[in-house]
């Protein structure tokens, strides 16, 4: 019993700014806006009718919200099919517009017209809007929590295989396994076909250097496989995406800009699209 009793208070304590935020909306809705006679009571008196129509509106809001949230917490299945919140919106309608309606014709001495009750009925979709409105923007406040927590992670891992890759060396073995050249991922710009050899641009100190081993493209592009980074451009070309500067066009002809070097690097249909997302 205890537990059912802090449930409820914790409930209330949650969602009481909220309520009173209603209410006091209703409140001054009426009184600036007036859409009910009520011009034969004195401003004082005027003020106790309004403040009557906004503790309707808040009694009503939070008994709704309460037993709807009770329901969902024993019948956990029922609150996956969204019926409990259509429910609520309905119920919350429903108990406002006649609970008014009563009021306007019991305590305000009111004739209940067509145009009253329109009226009515209009203010009592007041809280199940505002109330939706509410739970819309937690959910989306909630699930930009947990985006930006997987972002985070995301860049977090990104991060490290970034410095992993950096840190890492790529050995390029000739045919006949002779002079062999180990190199930092990080500084390999570019390997190209040059007949019986490769000729790989990669940077020492400052500079632009060039190498050529005695290998094929096709052996150099299994070497290289598991570093992400070393994309066929061409059937002559592999390149460090890392320093690709731009993709360019020219009819129906493309090419790649490199960072720091005026070689136009040929890019060919076949390997398009994995340029392309690699940029």
């Amino acid at each position: 019993m205890d537990k059912r009793i802090d449930q409820i208070t914790d409930l209330i304590k949650k969602d009481f700014k909220l309520f009173s935020g209603i209410m006091f909306g209703v409140f001054f809705f009426v009184l600036f806006f007036q859409p009910f006679p009520i011009d034969k009571f004195d401003f004082n008196n005027r003020l106790v009718f309004i403040a009557g129509l906004g503790a309707i509106v808040f009694l009503f809001t939070m008994i709704t919200r309460l037993s709807i949230k009770l329901l969902i917490s024993y019948a956990t299945d029922l609150a996956k099919s969204g019926l409990p919140f259509y429910l609520e919106g309905f119920l919350l309608f429903l108990l406002n517009t006649v609970a008014f309606a009563f009021y306007l014709r019991y305590v305000g001495k009111i004739e209940i017209t067509f145009l009253i009750m329109f009226r009515v009925a209009l203010i009592g979709l007041i809280p199940p809007i505002v109330l939706r409105l509410n739970d819309r923007f937690n959910e989306l406040k909630i699930q930009n929590e947990v985006l930006t927590g997987e972002k985070k992670t995301m860049q977090e891992e990104v991060a490290k295989f970034e410095n992993n890759n950096v840190n890492s060396t790529v050995e390029f073995v000739t045919d006949d396994n002779y002079e062999n050249l180990t190199l930092r991922v990080a500084d390999v710009v570019l390997v190209k076909s040059a007949d019986n050899y490769v000729e790989i641009t990669f940077i020492a100190g400052k500079t632009f250097t060039k190498r050529l081993i005695r290998n094929t493209l096709k052996n150099v592009e299994v070497q290289v496989k598991s570093f992400p980074n070393f994309i066929r451009c061409h059937r002559s070309c592999i390149v460090n995406s890392d320093f690709i500067a731009k993709l360019n066009r020219n009819y129906s002809s493309y090419w790649l800009t490199l960072k720091n070097m005026d070689d136009k690097i040929p890019v060919s249909r076949q390997y398009l699209l994995k340029i392309k997302e690699a940029l």
